[in-house]
């Protein structure tokens, strides 16, 4: 009888412990994003034929192929040229919390370690502001999930899908391990060609990226390291922005993502290890949707601080989500 109540007794110790534990943890906050009311339907615009926009839009548009009908082996077409709604991205300071998942937060049984924001750092001799974030990138190709024109070949066909987590990603919280997976790092770690940023900042701002500045991120900073350590966080708005935008440089890299804008890419996708800038849009959706205004959807390195609405806030609102949108040249029929 003795032994027995001793079970009952850690039995109820144990239980209390992982309660206290649970507890202590960061609460993960988010939504799953509203596939009507959260989504920036402006952001799909332009719509073009070739060189002329039938929907034009105030939002900056990279060129497209100037004749309106295509050839895709012997199959002949129309030149159609829109933005698409296909990926989501999470960052957060807490592993393994899913903000776009409605703030899930799963316990795999392994240890990251938290990340932090605004930790004070020295670095000669001046105070630095750092980050360190993890991020997490879905499949999300909404208009097909939303079953919209389902017969239009050009929409990206698959299933809501998490296609990655830098949590299990040894590289993402290790600078010196990306660098060495990925050489190229210190050829941008220089200031002359950091300097050279300010410029992509403005193009970025103003209408589109410099995509020859490929390592730069604009008023956000440098895609290099291929990390979620962010040495120059000025605000959330603008580290978790780099953050996402690393992401999207990361899967380019890593061939996970690939090229659909331009000649190129009429009739399908096709490799881009580089990131063109100029294909993508970010318009966050977590923890207040940006569904309207010129900057809802910025490219890569537009300056966070024209945005006039969905910023992060304390507490409740440092877990981010983006919806990414994807220039699409295709060739239909």
């Amino acid at each position: 009888m003795g032994k027995f109540w001793a079970m009952i007794a850690a039995s109820i110790a144990l239980g209390s412990a992982q309660v206290a534990q649970a507890q202590g943890s960061p609460t993960c906050h988010g939504h799953f994003p509203n596939p009507i009311t959260d989504i920036c339907w402006d952001c799909f615009f332009p719509l073009s034929i070739g060189g002329f926009d039938l929907w034009p839009s105030d939002k900056p548009d990279p060129g497209n192929p100037s004749l309106p009908v295509c050839l895709c082996g012997i199959r002949p077409g129309l030149s159609f040229g829109f933005w698409e709604p296909v990926r989501l991205i999470d960052v957060t300071t807490k592993p393994f919390c899913f903000p776009n998942l409605g703030g899930l937060t799963i316990n795999p049984g392994m240890y990251v370690g938290n990340g932090h924001v605004s930790a004070a750092a020295q670095k000669g001799g001046n105070t630095q502001m750092s980050a360190q974030y993890q991020a997490h990138y879905y499949v999300y190709p909404l208009f097909y999930l939303l079953e919209l024109l389902g017969d239009f070949i050009c929409f990206e066909s698959a299933s809501f899908d998490l296609a990655y987590m830098t949590e299990i990603d040894p590289t993402w919280n290790d600078d010196t391990l990306a660098a060495l997976v990925y050489p190229e790092t210190v050829m941008f770690d220089f200031p002359l060609a950091q300097v050279a940023c300010a410029a992509d900042c403005v193009a970025a701002t103003a209408a589109l990226p410099l995509d020859q500045l490929f390592w730069c991120a604009g008023c956000n900073g440098s895609m290099y390291p291929m990390t979620g350590n962010i040495g120059n966080n000025d605000t959330m708005d603008q580290s978790m922005r780099l953050a996402a935008e690393r992401m999207v440089f990361k899967m380019h890299r890593t061939a996970l993502a690939w090229g659909t804008m331009g000649e190129s890419g009429l009739c399908g996708k096709y490799i881009m290890p580089i990131m063109r800038k100029q294909q993508y849009r970010l318009q966050m959706v977590n923890p207040v949707a940006a569904t309207t205004g010129r900057y809802a959807c910025q490219p890569p390195g537009g300056s966070t601080a024209v945005q006039l609405t969905s910023h992060t806030y304390p507490v409740v609102g440092e877990d981010v989500g983006y919806l990414l949108w994807r220039k699409r040249n295709c060739c239909a029929f």
